[in-house]
């Protein structure tokens, strides 16, 4: 088990995981130009992925998008794109790679919106200070 920041070179594994991710939530894949999208903002570093490392194959990733949050005055960070395969789930992987990202990036706090379903999920790895409703606008 390896922890690692995913760059580019992990570029065509993430993209599976991306896929996979977005497959088992209920939302559409992304197509070609999202995913070009995506590989842009990783290489101009407008969004920062993390990963675990398994046999030899990229097996988990989460993002962080970084902003600057009076929740603490100072760098957070909005933790995104969560996802393990799902023959990798229930063995610790989950709390490693969120401390992971959460060392390397630097952040002073993280954030994360969920369904209410994944709350327990969230909290058992981590995420313990309720700040309300998180909610989104645009498309």
């Amino acid at each position: 088990m390896n922890f690692v920041k995913i760059k580019t070179e992990h570029f065509e594994e993430l993209t599976k995981l991306q896929k996979a991710y977005k497959e088992e939530i209920g939302e559409c894949v992304p197509a070609n130009a999202e995913l070009e999208s995506l590989r842009n903002a990783i290489e101009n570093e407008q969004i920062h992925f993390y990963g675990c490392i398994c046999d030899d194959s990229l097996i988990a990733c989460c993002s962080i998008c970084f902003v600057y949050s009076t929740f603490n005055y100072g760098k957070s960070g909005v933790f995104e794109d969560f996802y393990i395969q799902p023959e990798y789930r229930h063995q610790g992987i989950a709390r490693k790679l969120v401390a992971y990202a959460f060392e390397q990036s630097g952040a002073a706090s993280l954030t994360v919106g969920c369904a209410d379903c994944d709350v327990q999920m969230y909290k058992a790895i981590g995420f313990e200070i309720p700040l309300g409703n998180m909610l989104a606008l645009g498309g």
